[in-house]
């Protein structure tokens, strides 16, 4: 797996502002089949660790504060 080395290289963008990782909401990790989601403990957020998304985008429907948004290529829509 190709590690994301920074934020606007991955398809997956989190809104750090909304994310609640830091109360304990692991749902996007949870659901994300590839598991290449992780919390960063650091930040209190949820972020791309891998970039290999198939853009499947259950991370981004079942985000409780909808804080995930897949930007899918246009390509690809």
């Amino acid at each position: 797996m190709t590690i994301a080395l920074s934020p606007t290289q991955v398809p997956v963008r989190v809104n750090e502002e909304k994310c609640i990782a830091d109360k304990g909401c692991t749902v996007c990790v949870d659901v994300c089949p590839l598991d290449v989601l992780a919390i960063d403990l650091v930040k209190g957020s949820a972020f791309m660790k891998y970039d290999e998304c198939w853009y499947c985008l259950p991370c981004e429907q079942d985000c409780p504060t909808q804080a995930i948004e897949v930007d899918i290529p246009y390509l690809l829509r």
